[in-house]
């Protein structure tokens, strides 16, 4: 009877571990050891790369730090970088070596699943694009049958330009490299005609071409990639808090709260606005964390439409116009639910 208690006991445990219940507590250890580690791109321009001086800056970053200020009130000091290639970003995750991954990654299917992942509200709405010289005199991704095609391994962006030159029955010659900067450079040096990737990946790599008006980006988009952060499967507590970390940025905007008023904001009379920054307590009690995660979210990164624009909206060298990635009011897909 011992012994099949202890069996019962063996299996019970077994199930919780592999539907990874058990022990999972993300936010402890991340309490525990004081930094969040963040997995990132490390060499896309406007998403995440340091500049000159090693500050880490981009999109992704401030994401990023969303998720830490939603923790620990402050990301300074409260954030380490992992930068990763896309062949390591999933083991990376997968394995515990960072808490979570904001690195301009498309959520699918097999993602969500076989890999044991789980992605949050996405950031950034994009989809599969070609970059070219001017000089080839192409116009459109149709024109390109034969050409040689600089691509990333282990990724969708490898997946959708197969499957985009034989739809279109034309042949590629791929170039495969690992490491984004190494393909960008190999594309630049004319080891390749084109360069296909997620449309603001190749935004990002113009913006640091030797002379980025000698490139073009053609007209096709010919995929959906919705780029999210990701954390492991079967933490929910920790998913929740990287979930509306994101969510506070989108639903700053959405209540027109900005880093500039927001201090101002605190005194507003609108019930929503109150339970949203804290005034009325009890989200953050239902997360977890400080009431006023979401004011400390926007008075140190800013809302959505401050982050986009800083990093890789239309004043910048990216120069990318809000399209997608606009607010459900005027137009696009950024939608947050209630705040409650």
């Amino acid at each position: 009877m011992k012994l099949f208690k202890l069996g019962m006991v063996a299996v019970i445990v077994a199930v919780f571990v592999v539907s990874g219940i058990a022990t999972a507590d993300t936010l402890e250890d991340v309490r525990a050891k004081g930094f969040i580690q963040a997995g990132v791109n490390g060499d896309l321009y406007g998403f995440g790369k340091p500049d000159e001086k090693g500050v880490w800056k981009g999109l992704d970053v401030d994401t990023a730090r969303a998720i830490a200020i939603a923790v620990f009130g402050t990301y300074k000091g409260k954030i380490k970088y992992t930068p990763l290639t896309a062949k390591t970003r999933f083991t990376a995750l997968q394995s515990g070596e960072i808490d979570v991954l904001t690195r301009n990654c498309t959520q699918t299917l097999s993602r969500d699943t076989a890999l044991g992942l789980d992605f949050v509200q996405v950031n950034y709405y994009d989809g599969q694009g070609f970059l070219i010289p001017k000089k080839l005199g192409v116009k459109s991704a149709k024109e390109l049958d034969g050409a040689a095609v600089c691509v990333l391994p282990g990724t969708t962006t490898e997946l959708n330009v197969a499957d985009y030159f034989r739809a279109n029955g034309m042949k590629m010659n791929p170039v495969v490299i690992e490491n984004t900067a190494e393909l960008a450079k190999a594309f630049f040096a004319g080891r390749c005609d084109v360069l296909t990737s997620d449309a603001s990946q190749l935004a990002g790599t113009r913006a640091v071409a030797p002379n980025p008006k000698d490139y073009i980006i053609l007209p096709e988009i010919i995929s959906k990639e919705p780029l999210a952060p990701a954390v492991r499967h079967g933490d929910n507590k920790w998913k929740d808090i990287v979930n509306y970390a994101v969510l506070a940025l989108i639903n700053a905007e959405e209540m027109g709260i900005t880093s500039k008023n927001v201090d101002k904001m605190l005194m507003s009379k609108d019930p929503k606005v109150k339970r949203f920054l804290g005034v009325t307590p009890g989200n953050g009690k239902a997360l977890g964390i400080d009431e006023k995660f979401a004011y400390n979210i926007v008075k140190q990164v800013g809302n959505y439409g401050e982050i986009f624009e800083r990093n890789v909206g239309v004043n910048t060298s990216l120069g990318i116009e809000r399209g997608l990635n606009a607010l459900w009011t005027n137009g696009g897909l950024l939608y947050s639910p209630p705040f409650k």
